[in-house]
């Protein structure tokens, strides 16, 4: 064994994982880098927890139209009533 390097253990340590949270809301979602797509593995799905300022800021725009979306709907139904 080499003296400078620990033993693996055979385990994958994997930092990131795709965000969950951009992967079902964002219809580009499959064409953003693939650096822009990941979260820290061991972090929530939210944009803070993105390994990029770019996959951050997609992000917070999908939350935005979320919120814009949900804030419409509301409007639409209060006017029906």
């Amino acid at each position: 064994m080499d003296l400078f390097h620990r033993p693996s253990g055979g385990q994958d340590t994997r930092i990131g994982r795709e965000c969950q949270f951009c992967r079902n809301l964002d219809p580009d979602f499959l064409r953003r880098q693939p650096m822009d797509r990941l979260v820290q593995s061991q972090l929530q799905d939210v944009a803070s927890a993105h390994m990029t300022e770019e996959g951050y800021v997609k992000h917070r725009i999908v939350e935005l139209a979320k919120k814009r979306a949900a804030l419409t709907t509301a409007a639409s139904l209060a006017r029906s009533a």
